[in-house]
């Protein structure tokens, strides 16, 4: 039901952790490990010693100790991949390398494997397996070697691109078009469409400062039928509050104060707030994450106006998927929210590069040429406020670019959008 939203986000998150995969494999080492007594009865006594199954003790060692390092290694090269991200590109990005489910998945072998072995010695050690045992313990100790074996393949494979910029950039590309997808299935995240409420509402004001991650529309409804009201959500996904911000405004009228106290009290338990955003429901932190590596590599301390250009190019795929559907489905009758406006993902996808590229002719150049394409995809979401953009980046361009027929170049492109697209037609003079 829509009401556990929260619980399955919160859940999802835990998923992601590498905490839970390295837990579970540990577990399932140790469960592996000590099993393999209790079905020595399968295979007979004699067929043990005759494969070998003595050879085993000697083999978890080795898989123990060659374990231990890989594991090391390469929590080292995790450690080297963030803050290569983190300073390669933008900080914002860390938490995707963090929920890569190939490195966990690896990690979580090499720890699983090491456990595995440990405790397998120690049983052998205790003499709790038969010949029997041993023999069973000897072909799952072969399955665990094929396991880690391939996952060092796969490693070393994903080891080539794992926290390079360009593979930042992509992960960081599809967090943010995967976030668009979903907002722009539902631009009101199933509620009705915002309209301005009436006099005499109250609001209900954050008891914690941070951005809000998460809202659990489901819970909000239930609020307004548990006290037959409305709830104009003030707050959506990506929004900075504290204390003199509403979250959202409410026209119940509570007969005491014990009752309003109760509504706010559950209305704030709807809302996940923490000191970071989070990419899932907010579709512009992709944006911003995005717009930040362009304006790192466009700095000029590291002058790369290619990767500014690749980042203009990406974020021009991303912002084709917006195309919100006329009549989206509303699931929530009594919560108002109110859809993110066009000129807010074009502002927060070119504004800080229209900004730190505009003494780069060739990233101008590329910025205008992806405004206009914008505008001439969705005109009817994009068309104005890409031309507004547009304006604004020549005005830039015309401050930092030194070279007459450069400066002429851009405002010519930024007025043709403007004339064709509904904005104004000028900008300053060269």
């Amino acid at each position: 039901m829509a009401i556990f939203s929260q619980l399955r986000w919160r859940l999802k998150n835990v998923l992601r952790e590498i905490w839970v995969r390295v837990s579970a494999f540990g577990l399932l080492g140790i469960v592996t490990a000590l099993g393999a007594a209790g079905f020595g009865y399968l295979v007979p006594p004699e067929l043990g010693m005759k494969m070998g199954a003595g050879s085993v003790e000697p083999i978890l060692k080795i898989i123990a100790t060659a374990m231990l390092t890989v594991t090391t290694f390469s929590l080292q090269i995790m450690v080297t991949a963030f803050g290569s991200a983190q300073t390669g590109a933008t900080p914002r990005a860390i938490k995707l390398l963090q929920t890569d489910r190939i490195t966990q998945n690896v990690l979580a072998s090499f720890i699983g494997a090491f456990v595995f072995s440990l405790v397998g010695i120690i049983a052998l050690e205790a003499k709790i397996y038969d010949d029997s045992g041993r023999f069973i313990l000897l072909v799952v100790t072969l399955i665990v070697v094929a396991i880690v074996v391939l996952s060092l393949l796969r490693w070393v494979q994903h080891l080539s691109e794992f926290g390079r910029l360009g593979d930042v950039i992509s992960r960081v590309e599809r967090a943010a078009r995967d976030a668009l997808v979903t907002r722009c299935a539902e631009p009101w995240l199933r509620a009705q469409y915002w309209k301005e409420p009436p006099k005499g509402v109250f609001g209900v004001a954050s008891d914690r400062t941070g951005h809000v991650q998460h809202v659990d529309i489901g819970a909000l409804e239930k609020i307004a039928h548990a006290h037959d009201c409305r709830i104009w959500l003030c707050a959506p996904p990506g929004e900075f509050v504290h204390r003199a911000v509403d979250l959202v405004f409410c026209d119940a009228l509570p007969g005491d104060a014990a009752t309003r106290d109760e509504i706010e009290e559950a209305v704030r338990d709807a809302f996940t707030i923490d000191h970071a955003r989070d990419f899932d429901q907010d579709p512009q932190f992709g944006l911003i994450a995005l717009a930040e590596i362009a304006s790192r590599a466009l700095s000029p301390g590291i002058n790369d106006p290619g990767t500014g250009i690749d980042i203009l190019g990406r974020l021009i795929r991303v912002l084709a998927d917006w195309h919100p559907p006329g009549t989206p489905h509303r699931e929530f009758e009594r919560v108002f929210v109110r859809p993110i406006a066009p000129g807010q993902l074009i502002e927060d996808a070119f504004s800080a590069i229209g900004r730190d590229g505009a003494g780069m002719f060739e990233v101008a150049l590329r910025l205008q040429e992806v405004l206009a394409a914008l505008a001439k995809i969705q005109p009817d979401h994009f068309g104005e406020p890409a031309a507004m953009q547009a304006l604004r980046a020549a005005k830039l361009s015309q401050e930092a670019l030194r070279i007459e027929a450069e400066r002429a170049r851009i405002t010519a492109i930024a007025q043709d959008t403007a004339a064709r697209f509904g904005g104004p037609g000028e900008t300053t003079g060269a």
